[in-house]
Parts: structure tokens; sequence; C-alpha cells
């Protein structure tokens, strides 16, 4: 399939920002500072499920979900990652991949909707945004 038509839904766009563009999907940080949360968006038009996608693409997002894991992992030794396919919110298919510690904020409850995001210092945007990027450059992220 290609990316013909593929356009980030607004609310994607406005809470999160662009880290990295994998094979299929674009990758997101969103921009809340309590947790490492990255967002996996595959570059289709109208994909809603993860069964919309071709089986090809389950496959490779599979891949991309393992390699987004991994960066976190590497960076943040969580204690647990949550990786959610939701869609109540924004229908366009995204995968939320976060770092989740036994001391934040929200701990054990999800994340979602858990009182005001507190958004990142452009610095700190910035900074968080090139250790992803670096991360993201894993053998995972190349299949080996």
């Amino acid at each position: 399939m290609s990316e013909a038509g593929f356009a980030l839904h607004p609310r994607l766009a406005a809470d999160a920002v662009p880290v990295a563009e994998l094979a299929l999907c674009r990758v997101l940080l969103m921009d809340d500072a309590r947790w490492p949360w990255l967002i996996l968006v595959p570059r289709r038009a109208g994909m809603r499920e993860l069964v919309d996608l071709s089986r090809a693409d389950r496959l490779a997002l599979v891949d991309e979900i393992d390699c987004a894991s991994r960066a976190l992992q590497t960076l943040f030794s969580p204690d647990k990652l949550n990786v959610a396919a939701l869609g109540n919110v924004v229908e366009q298919l995204h995968i939320h991949v976060v770092a989740r510690f036994r001391d934040d904020p929200a701990w054990p409850a999800p994340v979602w909707g858990f009182q005001p995001g507190e958004r990142r210092a452009v610095g700190q945007r910035e900074t968080r945004i090139a250790e992803l990027r670096q991360a993201l450059e894993l053998p995972a992220a190349t299949g080996e």
C-alpha cells in the first residue's frame, strides 16, 4: 500500500511532536513531560483498526512497535511498557508506547485522561527528540 492520502489527525498533530519516520510509521513524542511516550502512526490513509492494515503492514508495525519499545527500554529502563491502540478519541490508527514507572503520577492507572498534560520546555523537548532518534537507530530499528 502507499502513503497516498495519508494525513496526520489534527489532534495528534496538536498533542505530539515528530521524532522520526520509520518504514511504515511516523513516530511522534507525546508532548507530556510526565512520561516517555511515543505514538506510532502508520502512514496509510483511512486506517482505523489493526485489521485494516495489510498483512505485510501488520508485520511491519509489530517490528516498529518492538523498535520503539526497545528505544524506551534502553533510554529509561521503565518498570513496565504500556503498548495500546485505543482510538476512542482519535479514530486514526495509532499505537501508544509508554514507559511507566512505579513512582509516576498515575501508577498503576492508565496515563490516558490523567489530569491535564504538562508540556515540555522547548529545549527539553529537543533534547528528548535527539535521544529518541539516536535510540531508534539501534539494530532493532534496522531488523538485525
